[in-house]
């Protein structure tokens, strides 16, 4: 037995595996675009410094406590941790202990004998001389490192998900604030033409048309208590469970991250996708493997006796050792047919892995080119929001003094109004913008060390 678990595995038939080259470019893209996006290259701060805001970071603890996707996630680690141990155990013997009594009773000559016998029995174990059943552990602790990236991948996209929705329910009730204030000073100006009206000083199209400011402003509350129910559901379904009053934001939270960095890894998706690549190579071994001869022993050894209390007496002990041979002849094609699957699915995880690479790449030059512009952007929103508040002070006083149509005060306020809404827009596309480039480039997919309970997981 000591020799076959010296010999086994002494051959291993699978290809010898080699990363392939990234099919994408050596370098971000360069351009105006991503003329502002230089960023330091340093190891990503883990969520907890990553989040500024003590009310978000509040948040999402309760959505990794109470997140059914993330719960989901991690029973899938546990589940592969332990069909890896199943698959594992294969490479060992398996001894039982055997204990029976075999009774039988005879009609013709009327009477009964026992057999009884105790033994150590090695169940059927194959030596891995070609290294089937070690590509076959190699398979699974591929699969079940691969459900741990999966898991640190779907918390990672967990903390940019909340953080998003706790930022756009900000940003919605700051519309909805937006259009409370317009509501009030459209009102008053109705009431301001209507009493013109009434005195003969306004025209019925004046009136008119302060009056449909008025249902307009209306109807965009109404908009926007929709759309601040609605992202508060949004973040609710993502953490789990209630958002109190007290975590909730007012408005758009622009200090509520730190700036991103480069990091000088690799996002999980990308590490998993290159564990499947492991794994099917492992799989194409244990696929050749079943070309050539498989080898098992079966071996035990323990006493027996016709009488129970003579079983572990002198003369009763016994042995047996059976090692057999089974050498596939014909196997109708399916052999060769596996082989030919393993080697399909290889280039499948083969493009899979090159298709992650470029996609990580497309996200995380789309945030570059968002980070290098949106600042720019936000400023300049800024700056025609002021100019056309400006504007509608002055087409105001115009008007009041009798220098202005009322349609130029109304067009005005409606670039005002849009103006001031765009600039809203603009202030949450810089806050998501660092928590998109944050995740893309593989952050807050960090997990407490998960307990090592074989040696090729510890491995």
């Amino acid at each position: 037995l000591a020799a076959a678990l010296a010999l086994a595995g002494c051959v291993n038939l699978a290809p010898d595996y080699e990363r392939p080259e990234a099919p994408v470019a050596q370098a971000w893209p360069e351009g105006e675009s991503y003329a502002n996006s230089e960023l330091k290259r340093e190891e990503l701060p883990k969520w907890q410094t990553f989040i500024q805001d003590d009310r978000l970071k509040k948040v999402i603890e309760l959505a990794l406590s109470n997140n059914r996707d993330l719960r989901i996630a991690a029973l899938n680690v546990e589940n592969a941790r332990a069909l890896y141990g199943v698959q594992r155990a294969d490479l060992f013997p398996t001894v039982a202990a055997a204990a029976s009594n075999a009774t039988t009773h005879r009609e013709s000559t009327d009477s009964t004998t026992h057999a009884y016998s105790a033994d150590l029995a090695m169940a059927s174990y194959e030596i891995d001389f070609f290294g089937r059943v070690r590509n076959l552990t190699e398979q699974a602790l591929q699969t079940y490192l691969q459900s741990e990236d999966a898991q640190r991948t779907t918390q990672g996209t967990l903390v940019s998900e909340v953080t998003l929705a706790w930022l756009t329910l900000g940003a919605n009730r700051e519309q909805l604030a937006l259009q409370k204030e317009t509501l009030a000073s459209q009102e008053e100006s109705f009431r301001l033409v209507g009493e013109s009206y009434k005195y003969g000083a306004a025209s019925r199209l004046d009136y008119e048309q302060a009056r449909t400011t008025v249902a307009s402003a209306r109807a965009a509350i109404t908009t926007y208590v929709r759309a601040v129910a609605q992202s508060k559901n949004a973040l609710e379904l993502l953490v789990g469970s209630k958002v109190p009053d007290e975590l909730q934001p007012s408005g758009v939270e622009l200090a509520a991250t730190l700036p991103a960095t480069l990091p000088a890894g690799l996002p999980s998706d990308i590490i998993s996708a290159e564990r499947g690549m492991i794994s099917a190579n492992a799989n194409i071994g244990a696929a050749r493997a079943a070309f050539f001869p498989s080898i098992s022993l079966t071996a035990n050894a323990g006493s027996a006796s016709a009488h129970l209390s003579d079983l572990f007496g002198a003369n009763t002990g016994l042995w047996s050792f059976t090692p057999s041979i089974s050498i596939p002849i014909f196997t109708g094609g399916r052999n060769l047919a596996n082989l030919r699957s393993a080697e399909v699915q290889e280039k499948i995880a083969v493009a899979t892995y090159e298709k992650s690479i470029q996609t990580a790449f497309q996200e995380v030059a789309d945030a570059l080119a968002t980070e290098g512009t949106v600042e720019r952007e936000l400023k300049e929103r800024r700056e025609f929001a002021d100019a056309a508040s400006q504007a509608f002070e002055l087409s105001s006083a115009r008007y009041k003094h009798g220098a202005a149509a009322y349609t130029e005060v109304l067009d005005a306020q409606r670039t005002k109004v849009s103006a001031q809404q765009a600039v809203i827009t603009a202030e949450l596309s810089r806050a998501s913008s660092l928590v998109t480039l944050y995740k893309v480039l593989g952050g807050g997919t960090e997990l407490p060390e998960p307990a090592k309970t074989t040696e090729g997981a510890e491995k």
